[in-house]
């Protein structure tokens, strides 16, 4: 008599526990440094004005982002907790998401918690998740999306409900930045390619096939495509009720205005970069150094030099493998790492900086530990953990460099400053 295969067992509770982990390591001096850096000098104000509903300000960008920041001070107080204590929940949330969005992708315990562990320690995830800004609400919102719409695949039973909250993160993603517009249009158009492609009679009705049977494809476009836009639009409300530059003419109006900031030719930056650079992890990004709260303090944004390297050929394996093996957690993940990267190659934005490598980068940290996982699965079992054990060390070398910590003094950016172009 032969015995049922083994069923995995989800590693939630390991989930929970890591991101909990992450989340008291990042609270750690949260409030330091205790006056705004970096683009809180933009953030923090726009926040403040949207308290008081004065005047309409940092009109570039999309709400969500500030929008989160002043519920946080509202609840916390105007104060460095209450600028940043929602990026770091926000952080927490993101790295939990992308667990469970890998668990339902591949059933693999190895790869959820070896992706915990990579983007944890990734270094972009733990800087923005201590800086009140607004990529790291955009992060924590696809994530969740992602989780949801892995989780539909895999449960179709719970398919409509898992749309909905992917409809909704969708359009958060959008309303923190653009640059979630080309990726929150992916999930619908993979419902339509996919079912575009099995030949169905009734294109728009069916219920049967991939990606979620149950869900016809017109139900599918309320869920990925109207409602995001729904939210997406909602999230402007506040806009119409400022003292000092309403939105008096429309919404389409107030993009035109949006975009025009967006593009406008700027000097240029010191710390500026290019999509190359942020590939090869060659430019750093410094968010502070300076004395601060009675130290020399600096935070440092840099992609971990082991793993965003390593990420490289992992990207490389799991466009092939999504290929050759139809294996469609591997062949999603290069494509997200392309499509977001390319945004940047294409985006009529002149001035450019690292932290826009932070979705890429984090799609990389994930492909990294699926690619990993294949080499557990090969018999090298005890060599797939050297990564994340080794990146985790590399994390706690860069601590204080990330996280703000007292240096010596003036010239300790030099013991992580490896390359003349991270100076």
């Amino acid at each position: 008599m032969s015995r049922a295969p083994e069923q995995p067992v989800d590693p939630i509770h390991w989930c929970a526990a890591l991101a909990f982990a992450f989340w008291v390591v990042v609270l750690w001096n949260l409030a330091i440094p205790t006056t705004p850096y970096f683009d809180e000098v933009h953030y923090v104000p726009a926040a403040r004005d949207l308290l008081v509903l004065g005047e309409f300000s940092n009109r570039e960008h999309p709400l969500f982002g500030k929008e989160m920041i002043a519920l946080s001070i509202a609840v916390f107080g105007d104060n460095p907790w209450g600028w940043r204590f929602m990026s770091s929940l926000a952080g927490a949330l993101a790295l939990f998401a992308t667990m469970r969005a890998v668990w339902f992708a591949t059933l693999s315990r190895y790869a959820t918690l070896a992706s915990g562990v990579l983007v944890a320690t990734g270094f972009h995830l733990f800087v923005h998740a201590r800086i009140a800004m607004l990529d790291i609400f955009m992060i924590a919102a696809l994530a969740v999306a992602f989780w949801q719409l892995a989780a539909a695949m895999r449960e179709p039973e719970t398919g409509r409900r898992r749309l909905f909250f992917a409809g909704i993160t969708l359009g958060l993603a959008m309303a923190a930045k653009w640059n979630a517009l080309i990726i929150a249009a992916l999930p619908g158009l993979g419902f339509l390619a996919l079912r575009w492609f099995a030949g169905r009679r009734r294109l728009l009705l069916s219920r049967r096939g991939m990606p979620v049977p149950g869900i016809t494809l017109i139900e599918a476009f309320v869920w990925l495509g109207l409602l995001p836009l729904a939210v997406y639009w909602l999230t402007f409300a506040p806009g119409y009720f400022f003292a000092v530059n309403p939105i008096t003419e429309g919404i389409v109006a107030q993009h035109r205005v949006m975009l025009d900031l967006q593009t406008q030719v700027l000097p240029p930056h010191n710390y500026q970069s290019t999509w190359p650079e942020w590939i090869a992890n060659w430019r750093a990004l410094w968010y502070l150094y300076e004395p601060a709260d009675g130290a020399q303090r600096g935070v440092m944004l840099i992609g971990n030099p082991l793993t965003m390297l390593l990420g490289l050929p992992a990207l490389l394996w799991c466009a092939w493998r999504g290929v050759s093996a139809r294996r469609p957690a591997h062949g999603a993940l290069a494509l997200l790492y392309a499509v977001s990267l390319g945004f940047w190659i294409f985006a009529a934005k002149p001035v450019q900086f690292y932290h826009h490598y932070f979705l890429p980068g984090t799609v990389l940290l994930v492909a990294l530990a699926l690619a990993l996982d294949d080499l557990r699965s090969a018999g090298w079992r005890r060599t797939a953990w050297i990564v994340p054990a080794v990146s985790l060390v590399v994390f706690v070398y860069f601590y204080p460099i990330l996280a703000a910590e007292p240096l010596s003094g003036p010239m300790s950016f030099k013991a992580w400053a490896w390359l003349p172009s991270w100076k």
